[in-house]
């Protein structure tokens, strides 16, 4: 589980992109000012940083400065929205640039997509009671190997990048098949059919009606 630490002097804001990382299957710490984040930083290791700029006692500029030498990726998420400030804030070395105000289900896809992007050379991947080494495509449970075809491999990969999502079948189709999902076509839910019973997951991977399937992640 990627562990995130937001950083935002607005305690609303802080609760609701708590509130609505951990729902989507993060770990995530909130701290109100920037010498309370240096101090964070320092105790607990991160997989991502959303950083406000204008912040109490030490500023974002400052602080992602004091963050780069622990190649940990930032996202700015700041109210300025200007061009000269989003260059300034990718310039310092951000990662990503959101403004303020701003939709959660964007701010949720931004944190995929750097996460993705850096951690893509990550071989092992602990998830619940899996780990996945990816050089060797393996899959064991517990002490046991699980035997996946590549299919079912790519299928489960996919879940865990996308936890707690909805995603539509023409959607999973098309990333894991890279082709146009048919209307009659079964090919989905029989790979997921298969890849809940050899995982025992029957009830993590769920049907969403009228959509498709979701790895619910508690």
């Amino acid at each position: 589980m990627y562990k995130i630490l937001i950083v935002e002097d607005e305690k609303p804001i802080a609760d609701l992109i708590r509130i609505s990382l951990c729902t989507s299957g993060y770990d995530c710490d909130a701290v109100y000012d920037g010498m309370e984040a240096s101090d964070k930083l320092l105790e607990r290791k991160y997989d991502l940083v959303l950083l406000d700029i204008m912040l109490p006692k030490v500023d974002g500029y400052e602080l992602i400065n004091f963050i780069k030498p622990m190649e940990i990726p930032v996202i700015f998420v700041s109210a300025k929205g200007k061009v000269e400030d989003r260059v300034k804030g990718l310039k310092t070395g951000a990662d990503d640039y959101i403004t303020k105000p701003f939709e959660i289900i964007e701010l949720i896809a931004r944190v995929e997509s750097v996460l993705r992007r850096y951690h893509k050379t990550k071989v092992v991947i602990e998830y619940d009671d899996l780990v996945i080494d990816q050089q060797a495509h393996a899959v064991t449970k517990g002490r046991e190997e699980i035997h996946l075809t590549e299919k079912e491999y790519q299928l489960l990969l996919y879940f865990i990048e996308n936890k707690n999502i909805a995603l539509f079948r023409d959607q999973i189709y098309e990333k894991v098949w890279e082709g146009e999902l048919s209307d009659n076509s079964r090919t989905v839910d029989l790979h997921i059919q298969r890849l809940r019973k050899k995982l025992n997951w029957e009830k993590k991977i769920v049907s969403v009606h009228k959509v498709g399937y979701r790895l619910e992640c508690v």
